[in-house]
């Protein structure tokens, strides 16, 4: 009986560390949308899956593994909100896998982005010819993207936890320095930004809240 009862702590630690990590960082591991979110949830059920059978495990050491990765994972997405470098290393970067209705095959090659694979999303999304789509990203989580020719008032992503998407840059034919004259004449600045949009030559910031 005692085995069992051990093992049901063990259990209810688990599962209170599950809801702990889920409270403090988001809802992001519900629906995983990076890599981050991803190994996060991986490691985590490995952790809790293979301690619990473990009798050598005691609960005091399976409360400071978990207690260890929450840290690491709070440090980690501290850093990575704050760094582009670190960000684009452990996310990776959302690849553009056809403009203008053409296939970047050397952007599809160099990411394992086969051919089948390609047309697979395309069709799941409801697009039988690549000539209609004006562009098609593959983001982080290995969703598809499409924005077809006919699209009207097309929001971009410009500006993302405070951070420049230099890609969306090269695409509305934009630079830093009109961004920055936007911002300076909405009396902002980026680091000030959670979201900033570009809609029809305009850019539309969403202001972290004030504290």
């Amino acid at each position: 009986m005692e085995g069992y009862t051990f093992l049901a702590v063990k259990l209810a630690i688990g599962i209170l560390g599950v809801v702990l990590q889920i409270n403090l960082m988001g809802k992001g591991n519900l629906a995983p949308t990076s890599a981050m979110d991803q190994v996060q949830n991986y490691v985590l059920g490995g952790i809790i899956g293979a301690v619990i059978y473990n009798d050598n495990i005691g609960v005091l050491q399976f409360s400071l593994v978990l207690v260890l990765w929450t840290l690491l994972i709070f440090t980690l997405r501290f850093i990575k909100n704050y760094n582009r470098v670190v960000k684009t290393i452990i996310d990776g970067r959302p690849v553009w896998v056809i403009l203008n209705g053409k296939v970047q095959t050397g952007e599809c090659m160099k990411n394992g982005i086969s051919a089948h694979d390609l047309m697979f999303k395309l069709r799941a999304a409801g697009v039988y010819e690549i000539g209609t789509v004006k562009r098609a990203v593959l983001e982080q989580n290995g969703q598809l993207s499409i924005i077809q020719y006919g699209d009207q008032d097309l929001r971009y992503p410009l500006i993302i936890d405070g951070q420049i998407d230099h890609d969306i840059l090269d695409i509305i034919g934009r630079d830093e320095a009109w961004v920055h004259q936007e911002l300076e004449a909405q009396q902002t600045t980026v680091n000030q930004v959670y979201i900033g949009e570009y809609l029809n030559g305009r850019l539309i910031v969403h202001p972290y809240a004030q504290s």
